[in-house]
């Protein structure tokens, strides 16, 4: 069974707690602060198995989670990492974040990687808060929350060629011709309700083989979902060139073949006009029937008129089917060839990376009268890092939001005390602290580690 769709959660680990702790030796009153930084949480990988043809076992486990770093330790004791979580997916998967609907990757090349959620940092021990004034100190982070995210999973099959055509035109009989394939077959429309894949091998043992695969249920309207085809349609899109198969006898109703072929082509076209510009082949279908043969020289003039290489063949009988493959051969060496005479350049392959922001940047949006939002990656980062039930980590935090100008833009925009500033996942009453409280926030002496947070210049 192909699921070529699924959906998942993913959850990298969270960064370690640094620690606050302080050196107890004998003979050593004041051994001073030596707590150790917290480890870095687990990312969350997707690799590249080629031995994997389907989203299958999604169905059935939705959710990854990697491991969280450990605590930071006295006598300045790193805690441990947490392990990377890596999954394992067919070649062709392209994975979208579910929420945003935004793109982060296209895998395709045998155990490629990609980081779909980032591992979030180990806090700071308190030996980093140690000053000239404060050689105590009793602060220190709690670990960033690592990233998580609803993924949605896409796999287009990955196939040399692609048949293509209206229902019951012959496509499935042509695969199991040919291959090793054994689709189901019958007398009537729709009978693939999935794309099918066949290994084909021309010129003998060892001679040059391709992967064809069978696109089922396209009809007009396919492009913008009727019928099967908006299902499947996706997976032609990295085939290297096309077979279009049309029945020649115009099945039992009596259609127009070249009415037929129009309607294909227009909906590929619709669905992605590259397409278009693939090498096609159009196989004649049927032409065992009576009326095929009756219909033969006329389709064939009206369609080398337009500049296709047309083939008539049998699929039930094996009727030409052979030059037909012979040519598809022909046609992807002669693509090879070109693709080797004119490399492909590194910036045509798409590549999706983690966009270039500046952490240090942030803005205030005023949500309501009473209520405004802070947002910027770094302050955000920093808020979740902060432990409000310790009072040198509130001070630490109201500093850096005086030097950084976030309260100096907050009072401009006009909030008042008793307003509502939401932070990252925090709601902070803005005034709620006494008099001297903050006139020690705006004395203190900042540490190492705020003034690196302040600039940016925190290390992964």
């Amino acid at each position: 069974m192909l699921v070529d769709r699924a959906k998942i959660h993913v959850k990298a680990g969270d960064g370690g707690n640094g620690s606050a702790s302080f050196r107890r030796e004998k003979y050593v009153p004041r051994g001073g602060p030596d707590g150790g930084d917290g480890g870095r949480g687990g990312n969350v990988r997707l690799r590249v198995k080629p031995n994997l043809t389907s989203l299958l076992p999604f169905q059935f486990n939705q959710h990854f989670k990697a491991e969280s770093g450990g605590g930071g330790g006295k006598r300045n004791r790193h805690g441990k990492n947490g392990d990377h979580l890596t999954i394992d997916v067919p070649p062709g998967t392209v994975v979208w974040n579910d929420e945003t609907d935004e793109v982060l990757a296209d895998l395709t090349e045998p155990e490629e990687e990609v980081v779909v959620a980032r591992g979030g940092r180990g806090g700071l021990g308190n030996t980093h808060f140690k000053t000239s004034t404060r050689q105590a100190p009793r602060l220190a982070e709690l670990g960033e929350p690592g990233e998580e995210f609803w993924l949605r999973l896409e796999l287009r099959l990955i196939a040399d060629v692609g048949l293509v055509g209206l229902p019951n035109a012959g496509k499935s009989t042509l695969l199991a011709a040919i291959s090793a394939a054994r689709p189901k077959i019958a007398d009537y429309p729709f009978t693939t309700l999935e794309p099918n894949l066949g290994v084909v091998e021309i010129g003998g043992r060892g001679g040059q083989t391709f992967v064809l695969a069978d696109i089922p249920g396209l009809i007009e309207g396919a492009a913008s979902g009727s019928g099967l085809g908006h299902e499947f349609l996706r997976h032609v899109t990295r085939t290297k060139a096309l077979v279009h198969v049309l029945d020649a006898a115009g099945g039992l109703e009596g259609r127009d073949p070249l009415e037929d072929f129009r309607i294909i082509n227009a909906e590929l076209e619709l669905f992605d006009p590259e397409l278009r510009a693939k090498p096609m082949l159009v196989a004649l279908n049927k032409i065992d029937l009576v009326e095929a043969r009756e219909n033969l020289r006329g389709l064939r003039a009206a369609l080398e008129k337009k500049g296709h290489h047309v083939y008539p063949i049998s699929a039930a009988t094996g009727e030409g089917v052979e030059p037909l493959m012979n040519a598809v051969g022909a046609e992807l060496r002669e693509l090879e060839q070109l693709r080797r005479e004119q490399p492909e350049k590194p910036q045509e392959r798409r590549r999706y990376t983690l966009a270039n922001v500046d952490e240090r940047a942030w803005e205030v949006r005023r949500r309501s009268a009473h209520h405004f939002d802070v947002v910027g990656i770094g302050i955000e980062r920093f808020t979740k890092m902060t432990n409000f039930a310790n009072d040198d980590a509130i001070l630490r935090f109201q500093r850096v939001l005086e030097s950084s100008g976030i309260s100096d833009e907050l009072t401009r925009q006009g909030v008042q005390p008793g307003d509502m500033v939401h932070i990252a996942d925090h709601e902070l009453v803005w005034g709620d602290q006494e008099p001297e409280l903050a006139t020690a926030g705006r004395r203190g002496r900042r540490t190492r580690a705020e003034r690196e947070m302040e600039s940016g210049l925190d290390e992964e």
